[in-house]
């Protein structure tokens, strides 16, 4: 559902003061102070609901001396560290082709949300909920974070490549790039079986794990050429049974075509009167539950597609939306 409100008019925020009375969850991405300044901050909203919860997004969380920046998905990933580990090793920094900030933010919010849901049901108390962009992206530093807080190891960027397995990394095919892996000594005897290479796990600079990561150059060098020899489907063939760790780097056209994709329902068609063809083709759920199933019960809507049913539903007249409509409020 979608309507607009001018939350600067009292009738705008007397309509949004009226939703949040029947409302279980307020979502919001103003700089922190703003809503209260608007006089619809969470107090306010508590005043009015205090069952609501109160969901905030912001740059960097609602204290602390950066509370009152903008927030943006690069300058978080940039401030955060994710931009000083990502990238070629020898290259500079690189930003991740998807906004993955912004959507782990999301996703740690929507967890947070249902906790918050859960924890009102036994203490019948609502509350606000304050999430960061600069917060999530510090939290996914995860393992790199905990080697500089507990050993002291300064992070880098490996590109493809895994700082502590060797071989595990992009390698390019005659027609592309594959991504291939020995996560342990098992698995490095069999890709050099694969390989034809039936001296290399025996030799000393191979011949453990730690060993290669100390000498991943040299295995490199033996490894790309002859990768780079066949074509990607020779491969893929070759490796099929093997047990190792491995897929090729799909085109966004190959990932929706990949029969994975349609086994597992990540594309819906929905009507949409926006559409020429009169579909719209949405992602899937990530998700699968047993007993309750997913479902996509509507297309995206437009902005301020359901404003006036919605205004209906709350009682206002035909006149009242028209004269709202004219003034700017909605």
């Amino acid at each position: 559902m979608s309507i607009t409100l001018n939350l600067k008019q009292d009738k705008g925020r007397e309509i949004l003061f009226r939703l949040v009375k029947d409302s279980d969850v307020v979502v919001e991405n103003f700089v922190p102070g703003k809503m209260d300044k608007m006089g619809i901050g969470y107090e306010k909203l508590r005043e009015i609901n205090p069952l609501i919860i109160h969901a905030s997004v912001s740059g960097y969380g609602a204290s602390g001396p950066y509370s009152h920046r903008a927030g943006y998905d690069a300058i978080a990933a940039a401030e955060a560290g994710m931009l000083h580990i990502t990238g070629e090793r020898d290259g500079p920094p690189t930003r991740p082709g998807l906004g993955l900030t912004d959507m782990s933010t999301g996703l740690y919010l929507h967890g947070a949300i249902l906790a918050a849901l859960y924890a009102r049901r036994d203490t019948g108390r609502g509350q606000k909920i304050d999430a960061s962009l600069f917060e999530s992206q510090v939290s996914l530093l995860s393992n790199v974070a905990m080697s500089w807080l507990n050993a002291g190891e300064h992070a880098k960027r490996w590109g493809t490549e895994h700082p502590s397995i060797v071989p595990y990394q992009a390698f390019k095919t005659k027609d592309g790039h594959l991504v291939l892996g020995a996560t342990n000594n098992r698995q490095f005897q069999t890709l050099c079986h694969l390989m034809k290479l039936s001296g290399l796990p025996t030799d000393p600079r191979f011949i453990e794990n730690s060993s290669r990561v100390q000498n991943r150059a040299e295995l490199k060098g033996i490894l790309e050429p002859i990768m780079s020899a066949k074509a990607t489907e020779v491969w893929l063939a070759i490796l099929e049974g093997s047990g190792l760790p491995y897929g090729p780097i799909n085109t966004i056209e190959e990932v929706f075509s990949h029969p994975q994709t349609a086994a597992r329902d990540m594309v819906y068609s929905l009507p949409h009167k926006a559409s020429v063809s009169g579909q719209i083709r949405v992602l899937g759920t990530a998700v699968k539950f047993s007993e309750t199933k997913p479902q996509l019960r509507r297309s995206p809507p437009s902005l301020g597609e359901h404003t006036t049913s919605t205004l209906e539903r709350m009682g206002f007249s035909s006149k009242e939306i028209r004269a709202m409509r004219e003034q700017g409020i909605v």
